[in-house]
């Protein structure tokens, strides 16, 4: 063997400088680079032990293969993958009627990239439609508004910016984290779209007072004549409610429902990024915005905000339907909930935290804690990470900052003998802090408050 010939090793793979400004001038071996790559995130979260996060971090060998599959088809070129096309049809079908929409409609809806998505073409459609009928009564239509707790996800809030609606967003108060319609008064006029209410909130996992604001949006119309119609935002109540709570009215049996969002990458069981968006009949989302296209190949309508995108996880929503159906469904969110519902009281007994959601409805756990402690939540948060569990801390919206929330989103991979080992890691990082004292401080927020105009 030449003195120069060198052999190559396994660690070679990882001694590449990468550029940090410009992109590498020469190439290297798929192995290689698939090495570097992963060596970059070795410090990232685990994304099971992420419980901050209501994202799906679970996945079979099977439903794997029908993302390789699929991965490379184009979603929304229905002209050449019409069987793709015709499933998430289909399972447009199937969620109108588990979330109880009218027989004799027409379902109307589509799969989007998340929840995000699904709620800015929701409150398009509701933008639309009343603007159109402030049009044919002859009414102003500049100052469209839309009316929404203090608990509701950021995406709405970007809604209203993006699109030129009004935010009227109700604060919450201390003791009281949704949306009932206690002050809607204050907040619904003439030029309301809709109300946002929220099955599965983030901050707390509680559900808004749907009946109660839909018997306050009844009266409002007797006295006004205004009919203002509500969208139900289930990002993560859309697939626990159906399975769990049969009789429960939060979907389409309130006839003021006229749209549903929830997101199939979270309790849908499907990794990131899936959403849904249904709509109660096929005249709800108005044919203004339903574009058609035909440099694909055959016209064909689109309606999403989002164009070219792969087809994995709309195929990837159809295997966990065929894979679980409706009992293996349920099966899986009521074990969820038991351990999420023992997680609970583990954590109470400890002594150290109050709950925050009085009502169990999603396998959400958010605790406060007791007054006279020497650490915070954000306290609580750090030291846990030192185990790798992520748990989220954070202070709650307003009229609510001054109670701190930490957050355990229980998800279906979570065993019991996990959630074990996990109250133990907490009451074991409370124990620590009681005897050492916390230093975290909160993390300084942008003040959204101050948005320079050149911005806007």
């Amino acid at each position: 063997m030449s003195a120069k010939t060198r052999i190559e090793t396994p660690f070679d793979r990882y001694n590449h400088d990468i550029p940090a400004d410009h992109i590498p001038e020469n190439g290297v071996e798929p192995r290689t680079a698939l090495e570097m790559v992963n060596a970059e995130s070795w410090t990232d979260a685990q994304p099971a032990m992420n419980l901050s996060s209501f994202v799906t971090t679970f996945t079979e060998p099977e439903s794997q293969e029908v993302v390789h599959h699929n991965y490379l088809k184009n979603y929304v070129d229905h002209d050449m993958y019409p069987r793709i096309f015709a499933i998430e049809q289909r399972m447009v079908r199937w969620l109108h009627k588990l979330w109880n929409g009218p027989a004799d409609a027409i379902p109307y809806g589509t799969a989007t990239i998340g929840s995000s998505e699904a709620c800015m073409l929701a409150g398009l459609a509701h933008k639309w439609n009343w603007r159109k009928a402030r049009e044919n009564a002859g009414k102003d239509t500049s100052k469209p508004n839309l009316v929404t707790g203090g608990n509701v996800q950021i995406v709405w809030k970007k809604f209203m910016r993006y699109f030129d609606v009004e935010p009227r967003i109700v604060p919450l108060k201390v003791g009281n984290y949704r949306l009932t319609a206690e002050r809607l008064e204050e907040f619904v006029d003439e030029n309301t779209i809709a109300v946002v209410a929220i099955a599965g909130q983030t901050f707390t996992g509680e559900d808004d007072d749907f009946e109660g604001i839909h018997q306050w949006l009844d009266d409002y119309e007797k006295k006004t004549g205004h009919s203002i119609p509500l969208h139900i935002d289930a990002a993560s109540g859309g697939f626990i409610n159906p399975f769990l709570y049969p009789d429960y009215k939060w979907d389409f049996r309130l006839p003021r429902v006229q749209s549903i969002n929830a997101s199939g990458h979270k309790y849908g069981l499907v990794p990131p990024g899936l959403g849904w968006v249904i709509f109660r009949n096929d005249k709800v989302f108005h044919e203004d915005l339903i574009f058609y296209v035909n440099y694909l190949g055959g016209e064909m309508p689109t309606s999403t905000l989002n164009f070219s995108r792969n087809a994995a996880p709309v195929a990837y929503q159809y295997y966990a339907f065929l894979r679980l159906g409706f009992s293996g469904y349920r099966d899986i969110m009521q074990r969820t909930l038991e351990n999420a519902n023992w997680l609970r009281k583990k954590l109470l007994a400890s002594g150290y935290f109050e709950i925050m959601n009085k009502t169990q409805r999603i396998p959400v756990v958010a605790l406060t804690l007791k007054q006279g402690l020497n650490f915070n939540e954000y306290d609580v948060s750090a030291k846990v990470r030192e185990r790798g569990w992520v748990l989220s801390a954070y202070a709650m919206p307003p009229d609510a900052e001054s109670v701190n929330s930490l957050r355990i989103v229980v998800r279906p991979h979570l065993n019991r003998d996990t959630m074990h080992l996990l109250a133990e890691d907490i009451i074991s990082a409370c124990q620590w802090l009681q005897k050492h004292g916390g230093n975290e401080t909160p993390p300084k927020l942008h003040d959204h408050t101050k948005v320079s105009p050149s911005k806007c």
